[in-house]
C-alpha cells in the first residue's frame, strides 16, 4: 500500500488515546496530518478520517461551549455519520478504525442532549 500507513496506524492510536483524555482538539490535528497526503492521493480512507477528524471537533465545539456550540456539533458530526460505514473489516487497520468509531459513537451518547 502506500508509504502513510504506518504514520496512518501511529495516528489513529494517538487520536482514540486523546478522545480518552478530552483533547479533541489535538485528536483533529493528529489525523489531519495523516488525512492531508490521503486527500491529495484520492485515497479510500480519506472519507472515513475525514468523519473522525470532525467527529473530533464536533466534541471540541461542545468542550469549548461557544455560541451555537450544539449547532455546530451537529453540522460537522454529519461527516462522521455519513462516512463511519466505511470501518469495515476489509480497510487497513480496521481494529483503530473501528475503535475511533465506537469511541465517537460513546462519546455521543454521553453528549445526547447536543445530538438528539
Amino acid at each position: 500500500m502506500i508509504k502513510e500507513n504506518h504514520d496512518l496506524e501511529e495516528a489513529l492510536k494517538e487520536y482514540i488515546e486523546l478522545l480518552e483524555k478530552k483533547e479533541y482538539f489535538k485528536a483533529h490535528e493528529v489525523l489531519e496530518e495523516a488525512w492531508h497526503p490521503l486527500r491529495k492521493a484520492d485515497h479510500p480512507l480519506k472519507n472515513l478520517l475525514k468523519g473522525l477528524i470532525n467527529g473530533a471537533v464536533a466534541f471540541e465545539h461542545i468542550k469549548r461551549n461557544r455560541k451555537n456550540a450544539q449547532s455546530n456539533a451537529r453540522k460537522v458530526m454529519g461527516s462522521f455519520e455519513r462516512y463511519k460505514y466505511l470501518a469495515t473489516e476489509e480497510i487497513v487497520y480496521a481494529f483503530l478504525f473501528q475503535e475511533a468509531c465506537k469511541r465517537i459513537n460513546q462519546l455521543k451518547e454521553k453528549h445526547s442532549e447536543y445530538f438528539g
